[in-house]
């Protein structure tokens, strides 16, 4: 799978090179998943980016772990 840092360009290639990539076999609850997870991972990649992040430790005490 190519990187996804940086890429906001053309999703509609990008949707189709993933289409591309996934076996003959894949149902649409198989592309409907990738996509949902293809768009999450961009999500996180983008909060970490403009430093919107939590410390392992500031995680901790809002789960009472710490």
């Amino acid at each position: 799978m190519p990187p996804i840092v940086g890429k906001k360009g053309n999703v509609k290639a990008r949707a189709l090179r993933m289409m591309r990539e996934m076996p003959k076999s894949s149902s649409w609850d198989d592309v409907m998943y990738r996509i949902y997870v293809r768009q999450k991972i961009e999500a996180g990649l983008a909060d970490l980016t403009a430093g919107r992040t939590h410390s392992h430790e500031a995680v901790r005490r809002e789960f009472g772990v710490a």
